[in-house]
């Protein structure tokens, strides 16, 4: 052993590296609608890339992992190329192959496992490293329904890439949108009929609340 350092970085990875710069020109550009919440919520998310940026952060290999809603994601991503961020779209079809697919609960309600997953872009785990920030994909399979939910000590938002979603049935999110939900807000989403629905999310926390956030879904009342 001759003590030489063989992590892998974002020097070495490229097109991860256009990833997260694509994900700070989301948070960057999309409007925030006058709030001065959601403002802050973006430049904090901005802040924490750039600072993965700047620290070359580590790039921790995952077991590339499929989902049946997986069948869906090559449609989501031939949606996109006919948005703006179609370089962004691009990016993603280069790292598909390596990303690893989760439902992220000990017990997915039936017939749920069939039209969602997530897989994670960035986090403590990785694949890029960042202990203070998770940023990720939801893909949603067209009609699906993702119960009422909510994220204790974390400040959560989505933007819209493919499809079209509803949160709480209080709106319409098209592509290029952002959702955003404070901590402890419970929210719905229902997704379009025709379509797959691809989202990409940004998780804001302190570590600990990061490397141990649970989620879990409502029960319906009787």
């Amino acid at each position: 052993m001759d003590g030489s350092d063989t992590r892998v970085t974002l020097s070495a990875r490229p097109d991860w590296q256009y990833l997260l710069r694509d994900l700070y020109e989301f948070y960057r550009t999309i409007p925030a609608g006058g709030s001065k919440t959601i403002r802050n919520h973006q430049r904090i998310v901005r802040e924490r890339i750039s600072r993965a940026i700047t620290a070359n952060a580590q790039i921790v290999e995952r077991v590339p992992t499929p989902k049946p809603v997986t069948a869906h994601l090559n449609r989501a991503l031939a949606r996109g190329h006919l948005e703006k961020h179609g370089a962004f779209i691009s990016t993603l079809e280069t790292i598909a192959p390596e990303l690893e697919w989760q439902y992220g609960y000990e017990k997915v309600p039936r017939g749920l496992e069939k039209k969602y997953a997530f897989a994670e872009l960035a986090g403590p785990f990785g694949p890029v490293v960042i202990e203070d920030l998770i940023l990720g994909l939801v893909l949603f399979a067209p009609g699906c329904t993702y119960p009422a939910h909510s994220h204790d000590g974390i400040t959560e938002s989505y933007i819209c890439l493919t499809g079209a979603v509803s949160e709480n049935d209080t709106g319409v999110y098209a592509p290029g949108s952002l959702i955003f939900n404070p901590p402890g807000h419970l929210h719905r989403i229902t997704t379009a009929v025709q379509q797959p629905s691809l989202l990409a999310y940004a998780w804001v926390g302190t570590p600990e609340a990061l490397a141990g956030q649970k989620m879990t879904f409502t029960r319906a009342k009787r």
